[in-house]
């Protein structure tokens, strides 16, 4: 299986092992990405002003190249996915929105929602299968104890994003447990790190994640995992290292078995 794949711009700087991971383990459980051509930064920010267009069309973009392709487009930045998951629903849902958008332009056919945007951890979970993927471990993380971080993007708004239940997701504790782990439930899992405010509220928002990581630790969590790089970045600065924290390809790779260089950034 082929799919679109929109890696956005962290996953090409202080990102790598998200995404250097993410591709190597892809051909071992058996798909493919393939990276879009003329992909651009997705603004890192749903435009929430409803006459905002600009702001969109690097996502119509990416949307329209895995249309062209035939594909599906699979992402695995948190905030990427957010961003093109909501302008996706725009296209489809929204008639001004889309025209506008089409009118500016000037595609060889208009675009209106076609493309299935999927999440990396969807592909696991609804194409290759839990259950086949931990066929595929050769390195179980037997005995640790890892807690799921989900932060805010993932999940919400729910309807729009259908990822998991936002109050109760469980998508990453499934794949904890398909690497031979044992998940931790805690209750800070899916509530927001404070990424959009940390760089004007730095206290503010390093209690929000002390909060967070001091949470799962108290509920035995020896790590946490995340797909999203400002969560992990804030995480790990509020916790001082004390709880690492891993973007969930990083422990995918390593139970798959897959050795793979990492630039450095």
């Amino acid at each position: 299986m082929k799919y679109s794949y929109y890696p956005g711009c962290t996953l090409k700087t202080k990102a790598k092992m998200l995404d250097v991971y993410a591709r190597a383990s892809a051909v071992v459980l058996g798909f493919e990405l393939e990276e879009l051509e003329n992909w651009q930064c997705c603004g890192g920010v749903y435009p929430l002003g409803c006459d905002e267009i600009a702001t969109k069309l690097s996502s119509v973009r990416a949307l329209n190249e895995a249309k062209e392709k035939g594909q599906e487009l699979v992402t695995l930045c948190s905030a990427c996915h957010h961003v093109i998951k909501r302008v996706n629903d725009d296209m489809k849902n929204v008639e001004d929105i889309r025209m506008r958008a089409n009118n500016y332009m000037q595609l060889l056919e208009p675009y209106a929602g076609e493309t299935n945007v999927l999440h990396y951890l969807e592909v696991l979970r609804d194409r290759v299968g839990f259950d086949e993927l931990a066929k595929k471990v050769v390195n179980p993380f037997t005995g640790k104890k890892i807690g799921a971080y989900y932060g805010c993007l993932l999940l919400r708004p729910g309807k729009v994003m259908a990822f998991d239940n936002p109050e109760n997701p469980k998508i990453m504790e499934d794949f904890i447990r398909a690497i031979g782990a044992e998940p931790v439930i805690y209750p800070y899992r899916n509530e927001c790190c404070g990424g959009y405010i940390s760089l004007k509220e730095k206290e503010l928002t390093g209690t929000i994640c002390k909060d967070i990581t001091d949470s799962a630790a108290g509920f035995g969590a020896d790590m946490l995992i995340t797909a999203c790089p400002l969560c992990r970045y804030n995480l790990n600065m509020a916790g001082n290292g004390a709880l690492p924290v891993y973007y969930f390809t990083e422990l995918l790779a390593e139970a798959l078995g897959v050795k793979e260089e990492v630039p450095e950034a």
